[in-house]
């Protein structure tokens, strides 16, 4: 696996999400699922724009404003081909009309909050954990884990790597983090539930364009805290 700067300029692996988007391909192999569909497809994408992105546009904006200049970024891509696949995934769930669109807002969002929170070792994954731990909790039960199980089980392998600083998701696995992410919080939340967290998914994206998550993040004792909860440095 190649390696690349992190945040701070040390080498690590990078894409680590191939070896997400591997596990996910692996159980959608064994027993085909529509969540599973889901995150192969959005961490291949990503895994395009880890390879090909490169100096690039970053950012919804700057892709938005490529386009319009007829340069198809990676990123443009990605973004398109998350909508579509997220569209896809609703659809199964058997919502309709302004459910089904809240869904795959969520489903599409939650990927690209995914992207936002990769900027240092481990927010992904935590993000992750704390969809997966609210919907446990709120259905007093692990079975809302299932239809995610293996790929959930190679995030939880690939942020003892990340948070030691020792590889970085990507575009492809922090993609695949924040789509598990949605893909929990869609199957066990009603209408009025979706509603809300796409507002706020919506919101958290657009301040994101134009301000940085990051000093957010730093600024709030008890996120920055999370944030720093097992880092190696």
């Amino acid at each position: 696996m190649p390696r690349r700067s992190n945040y701070r300029g040390c080498p690590v692996l990078f894409p680590l999400g191939g070896a997400l988007l591997a596990a996910d391909l692996a159980a959608l192999a064994a027993a085909a699922g529509r969540w599973l569909v889901f995150l192969a497809g959005v961490g291949a994408l990503g895994l395009l724009d880890d390879a090909l992105g490169g100096a690039g546009p970053r950012g919804l904006r700057a892709h938005g404003r490529a386009a319009l200049r007829g340069e198809l970024s990676t990123g443009a891509i990605k973004a398109a081909g998350t909508a579509a696949l997220a569209a896809y995934a609703a659809a199964g769930t058997g919502a309709s009309g302004t459910e089904l669109v809240a869904a795959a807002a969520v489903l599409t969002l939650s990927a690209h909050l995914g992207n936002l929170l990769d900027t240092r070792p481990g927010r992904s994954e935590k993000a992750l954990a704390m969809a997966a731990a609210g919907v446990c909790l709120g259905s007093g039960s692990l079975d809302p884990l299932r239809p995610v199980a293996v790929p959930l089980l190679a995030a939880t392998a690939c942020a003892a790597l990340t948070l030691r600083e020792q590889a970085m998701l990507g575009d492809s696995g922090a993609s695949m983090a924040g789509g598990m992410g949605g893909a929990l919080l869609v199957t066990a939340l009603a209408a009025p539930g979706l509603y809300l967290v796409a507002a706020a998914l919506l919101a958290i994206s657009l301040y994101g364009e134009f301000r940085s998550l990051s000093l957010v993040i730093e600024r709030v004792p008890l996120l920055a805290r999370l944030d720093s909860l097992g880092r190696a440095k």
